[in-house]
């Protein structure tokens, strides 16, 4: 058996037509067998698919100064569009007899089939340097980003790398699918995506017809496709977004080192990569540089926000999260996300950040202004350059410590109840004897008296959990312990904490929340918290003085706005949690996390 994976056409042959060794059409029609070869047809159902990167037909186009590599998985139904690239053998295995040599049909391919055409409008003359049969490459469905593949999954593939070359650096490339049977003038909707020096310009689309690119050669992030169906998510260079919370306004800057450096000298100017060692003094002058160019006014004031943080991001179309461990980037891709925050004691009126930042090029940053009910997007433009929020929110959620039950007194229960039992029994002797002698009476307050204390004690140790509710308790304390994480200031944090959680326990609890409620991957982002429910709780008997231990298991529901979106999350925890009455007020005086999952 041949090894598919590894049968290659060897070296970089310039001669297209003396490339083709037999193993590698066995190794192509063995995969091909597998799954049984269909007779030659058109499946026009491929033009039904709605995402693109589950085409049958995938193309990875490379553009970069001495050529355009594209690299092709073939599915079999449209094997028939690609029948002048595939060997005689594969031709018979379809049905088909072609009356021209191999020679002739790849001529034909780079010429009439899948044309790349630069300037001159001329066709450019290709090659075949690798074709070999595979499994299909399976990717994620938003982002078309490789995916690891399982067994049940596989689907048979001819893999084929094709080269164009490049005499000089066009300003445009225009590209064209083959037509989806030969003689048809409709054209194979092929997934793809392209690259200009390693560089996306554009997310996963269909090529169903003859696309133009736009070629920057000094700056592949503006090489864009004429068609703007074609263009980016994530077009705009520079991205700022401005977020309004009861505690604190923030304002997020997303923006490329390579574009500040028109306003900025950074020491990148003609780099070619950003090594790790000057990553930190290239982000310690973005923030210093950002930081005089933020403009954010709250009710009326001007108001300066401090910088939280900023890291290096990797982007997609599912999220932009932190690059960690650091690594050597790209000088032209490379992106920078700083945080800048300033503290509220409350839900402001109006907010708006001024923006004044744009260049031939930069004339578009693209912007959003999120509240909890979400983002509000928006293009900021040389003619019309302020974000503005506005508070249209009916009733706002302002996260607020709540009253935790009080601790009743085992005193003054057995007093009331020794008082209200003496009375009862009083009457009772009254009611039998009209002149009982005073031994008796002596006798039967006594007795009265201990029978009293003993129910007093025993409803001390017992009602505490019956009436109080182990279960109402532990729901506020759980409440007000996430309120805290509201807050920024760690002093505040605590402060709040303290009113649910014992002294001995604070520092345990406030580093086990925050890491809980923290988004590593996005730089240190935290989840604000809407909801907390207990799903199970399995309390003990109180003891004497009221504490308890309850096996708890409860869920938390958030979210969190970062770069533009908002997240929801929701995590479910099992913990062994002790609760005791410290100076008449309930506190958490023991918290062992036995497991945390997240749902969402």
């Amino acid at each position: 058996m041949i090894d598919l994976q590894h049968t290659r056409i060897p070296g970089r042959c310039l001669d297209p037509f003396l490339f083709i060794e037999s193993a590698v059409f066995i190794s192509i029609l063995a995969i091909l067998s597998c799954i049984g070869m269909a007779p030659r047809v058109a499946y026009a159902d491929a033009l039904v698919l709605t995402r693109a990167m589950a085409a049958s037909t995938i193309a990875e186009i490379h553009v970069d100064d001495r050529e355009v590599r594209i690299e092709l998985e073939i599915g079999v139904r449209d094997l028939p569009a690609f029948q002048n690239l595939l060997p005689d053998e594969l031709l018979k295995r379809m049905g088909v007899e072609s009356p021209t040599s191999l020679k002739d049909r790849l001529s034909r391919f780079f010429r009439e089939d899948m044309t790349v055409r630069a300037d001159d409008g001329l066709p450019l003359p290709g090659y075949v340097s690798e074709m070999l049969g595979r499994t299909r490459i399976r990717r994620d469905e938003i982002t078309g980003e490789p995916l690891s593949a399982t067994e049940t999954e596989e689907e048979a593939v001819v893999f084929a790398v094709l080269h164009y070359p490049l005499a000089a650096e066009p300003s445009t490339l225009h590209f064209t699918p083959p037509e989806l049977e030969p003689g048809q003038a409709t054209r194979t909707s092929i997934g793809f995506m392209t690259y200009h020096h390693g560089l996306p310009v554009m997310d996963f689309r269909y090529l169903g017809q003859e696309e133009t690119l736009v070629l920057d050669w000094d700056d592949p992030w503006y090489s864009r496709f004429r068609n703007k169906n074609l263009w980016r998510t994530y077009n705009e260079p520079i991205s700022a977004f401005l977020y309004v919370e009861p505690y604190e306004v923030r304002v997020e800057i997303i923006a490329r080192p390579r574009d500040l450096q028109r306003w900025t000298d950074l020491g990148i100017q003609d780099a070619q990569t950003l090594p790790t060692e000057i990553q930190p003094g290239i982000k310690e002058n973005v923030a210093a540089f950002l930081a005089t160019q933020i403009t954010l006014n709250i009710d009326g004031k001007t108001v300066q926000p401090a910088l939280d943080r900023i890291n290096f991001l990797r982007r997609s179309l599912r999220a932009s999260v932190v690059v960690d461990p650091p690594e050597e980037m790209n000088a032209i891709s490379a992106t920078l996300g700083a945080i800048f925050v300033a503290p509220r004691t409350g839900l402001p009126d109006q907010a708006s950040l001024t923006w004044n930042l744009f260049s031939p090029k930069l004339q578009v940053v693209r912007a959003a202004a999120t509240d909890e009910a979400g983002p509000l997007p928006y293009r900021i433009t040389p003619d019309d350059n302020v974000l503005v929020w506005k508070n249209f929110l009916k009733n706002p959620t302002i996260p607020r410590v709540v009253d935790v039950p009080s601790v009743p007194s085992g005193a003054t229960v057995r007093l009331v109840l020794l008082i209200s039992s003496a009375v009862i029994i009083g009457c009772a002797l009254l009611a039998g004897f009209r002149k009982p002698p005073k031994a008796g009476w002596a006798v039967l307050f006594a007795v009265s008296a201990i029978l009293i204390l003993v129910v007093g004690e025993r409803h001390s140790t017992s009602s505490a959990g019956a009436t109080l509710q182990a279960e109402e308790v532990l729901m506020t304390l759980l409440k007000n312990l996430y309120v805290a994480f509201d807050f920024r200031e760690e002093e505040t944090i605590y402060d709040i904490l303290a009113s649910s959680v014992s002294g001995d326990l604070l520092s345990q609890v406030y580093l086990e929340t925050i890491q809980s409620l923290e988004l590593k991957n996005q730089g240190g982002a935290r989840v604000r918290v809407k909801e907390v429910e207990i799903v199970d709780i399995d309390a003990d008997r109180p003891r004497r003085n009221g504490a308890f231990a309850a096996r708890c298991i409860w869920t938390v529901r958030g979210s969190v706005g970062h770069w533009g979106h908002i997240h929801q999350r929701i995590n479910q925890y099992e913990a062994e949690i002790h609760v005791t009455p410290l100076n008449g007020e309930w506190r958490i005086t023991g918290l062992d996390l036995l497991s945390e999952e997240r749902q969402m």
